[in-house]
């Protein structure tokens, strides 16, 4: 681990401020950046050092971003006060783990390198949850450099990091990944849905999926909140939508349909205008259920996450 490199972290919600926390607890020096600073106290408590913006951290060897839209990202790389607003150093890389665009991911990496660092794109499979359980997966691509740089500090916030290639690759890589999320949580809503109306408990029903071949990670460490309608946020409807709009976008640009992927982003947009804003996008089966014409309780039943 070269603990020599200084660290710079921008955007701590909930996925980056777990993923930050591992290289605190490793001892490594990190400064952080959030807009709503209180976000970030608890890293403080950690040893993270907080700065006021993003250009702050302009001089640290590596700075990692995890921020939830493409605009938010643009801005906090390129913009005004952001990171390369600054005349003087630049960090050595930039490694990204939002689900972005590869318009906006292309458009800071040019920024980047018109200043001498390199970009890493780095987006992840897992919630906060699966990275304190030390399960995260991480896609990348870049300079094989970059990856080979960075690759320390990746395996301490993730079990896999895979290197798919140069360029924006990781990106529709994600992209893709998140459209086949928006299917299957759909897909598990409608099937639980229609096994409760047949009698069938969802505990006993999602035990069953979940130890057969049709089980995942996905489906085990998603079976708490079905089962007890625990709709707390952790990925909302508003953000999954937003990954099924740039996946539609992607497939416009190179003509392959996807039918089931824009009928669930319509059923993402009628689950929004029905005021599902906050809460987890897991929140599918309830609106599933409404529509079947039942009302759901929790089933208070004890479910092992897998994780």
């Amino acid at each position: 681990m070269p603990a020599e490199l200084t660290l710079g972290w921008i955007g701590a919600g909930r996925m980056g401020s777990a993923m930050a926390a591992r290289l605190l607890t490793a001892g490594l020096d990190v400064a952080v950046h959030n807009r709503t600073r209180a976000k970030a106290e608890p890293l403080a408590a950690l040893g993270a050092r907080l700065v006021d913006g993003p250009a702050d951290l302009a001089g640290r060897d590596i700075v990692f971003t995890n921020l939830s839209s493409s605009d938010v990202f643009v801005d906090m790389v390129c913009g005004a006060n952001g990171l390369l607003s600054r005349k003087g150093p630049s960090p050595r890389l930039l490694v990204d783990f939002s689900t972005i665009s590869t318009e906006a991911s292309a458009l800071a990496r040019k920024a980047l390198a018109q200043r001498g660092a390199a970009m890493l794109d780095a987006p992840v499979s897992g919630n906060a949850k699966v990275v304190e359980a030390g399960k995260l997966s991480i896609v990348a691509s870049g300079e094989r450099a970059a990856f080979d740089l960075a690759l320390p500090y990746l395996r301490l916030m993730a079990r896999a990091a895979t290197y798919v290639g140069e360029g924006e690759a990781a990106r529709i890589v994600k992209i893709c990944h998140n459209v086949f999320l928006g299917v299957v949580a759909q897909s598990l809503a409608e099937v639980t849905v229609l096994a409760e109306k047949g009698g069938v408990p969802r505990h006993a029903f999602l035990d069953f999926i979940n130890n057969s071949v049709m089980g995942s990670m996905f489906t085990r460490y998603k079976a708490p909140a079905y089962v007890n309608l625990d709709f707390r946020p952790t990925f909302t409807p508003v953000l999954l939508r937003k990954d099924l709009d740039l996946g539609l976008a992607a497939a416009r640009e190179m003509e392959v349909p996807l039918p089931l992927a824009a009928q669930v982003r319509e059923i993402l947009q009628s689950m929004i205008g029905q005021g599902y804003r906050d809460c987890d996008f897991a929140a599918l089966l309830e609106v599933e259920a409404k529509a079947a014409g039942m009302t759901l309780a929790p089933e208070a039943v004890d479910v092992d996450t897998g994780l």
